[in-house]
């Protein structure tokens, strides 16, 4: 047991450190090799943030655990709305753009209202994973151009070409390590306490894959772009919606487990959708420090129902 929370804790560590080091060095690669920084943030940018969710779930996929991979995938838009950026709206008041409340927020209601269709079918099968995979690349190249419009630039780190090249090669290598000691150690800790590997997904390792969308959105608030932690978490969440569930889905499709349709999945959809009624209707468009605590309250309320709600397996 100790060794799978070592390996566990472990895991988490690598796969987040890892996926900063990788965007860092495959940016700076491209930008080398002539590749525009509208398409870098299109690509690289968009897919590293989440690139911990993406590796961990298609690992948890290919090795037959897909509870890990719808888990981490839920878990990690429940922990972004109600953790991160209630964490952050404590701290800083998050002031809400109007494209966010005009195009990004409707369309991650959007998705979470097809993602929760999907969930009312017996399996997530391939073709339903080939439908969210061919969806992602249009709303990436939506969103990332609306924002090169808006005059913001991708920052890319100065590195040397065989630095770039070592970040790259070397952080991949890692993330995939991490992805794989990771979903060992979750996965012994599940059989150990004789609960389902979809829990630990939604907990455990959903908690430790949002750890980069935590430091980013404290980050850009205390540097005052509270605009950016909202977009980080919004951007996060469709990734993890299209691009994680839907990998994971075309790797190995899994059926459906029925906490998913009558707990996880209503949690998921409430919170977007009260973080877009928040957004839409907060006085001078800020989401401030009540909101903040309510949705930190939301989370503790999540995890105790998923404590009132756990049926041993054994």
């Amino acid at each position: 047991m100790l060794l799978a929370v070592l390996a566990t804790v472990i895991g988490i560590t690598l796969t987040v450190v890892s996926a900063d080091k990788f965007v860092d060095g495959a940016s700076a690669l491209a930008d080398r090799l002539g590749m525009s920084h509208f398409l870098i943030g299109l690509t690289i940018v968009s897919i590293g943030t989440s690139a911990p969710e993406l590796l961990v779930s298609a690992v948890a996929a290919y090795q037959g655990s897909p509870g890990i991979a719808l888990g981490n995938a839920l878990g990690s838009n429940i922990t972004n709305i109600a953790l991160v950026l209630g964490a952050t709206a404590v701290i800083w008041p998050l002031l809400v753009p109007r494209p966010l409340v005009v195009r990004d927020l409707p369309i991650l209601l959007g998705i979470s209202t097809l993602i929760a269709l999907l969930t009312l079918r017996p399996d997530f099968d391939r073709v339903a994973g080939v439908v969210l995979l061919l969806i992602l690349p249009v709303l990436l190249y939506r969103l990332v151009k609306d924002e090169a419009a808006s005059g913001e630039s991708v920052e890319i780190p100065a590195l040397s070409l065989p630095m770039a090249l070592a970040l790259t090669i070397g952080g991949l290598a890692v993330l995939l390590g991490g992805s794989r000691l990771l979903v060992w150690g979750a996965t012994e800790i599940a059989l150990f306490f004789g609960i389902s590997e979809l829990v630990i997904g939604l907990t455990i390792v959903a908690v430790g894959t949002s750890l980069p969308e935590l430091a980013a959105s404290l980050a850009s608030a205390r540097r005052g772009q509270t605009d950016m932690a909202l977009g980080t978490v919004i951007g996060s969440n469709l990734f993890n919606f299209l691009g994680v569930i839907g990998l994971a889905a075309v790797i190995r499709p899994f059926a459906i487990d029925p906490d998913v349709l009558s707990r996880d999945m209503p949690w998921t959809f409430g919170l977007t959708l009260l973080l877009f009624l928040f957004a839409r209707f907060a006085a001078a468009g800020t989401l401030k420090r009540h909101h903040g605590i309510l949705f930190l309250l939301l989370y503790v309320g999540y995890l105790l129902h998923i404590a009132a709600t756990i049926v041993p397996s054994s």
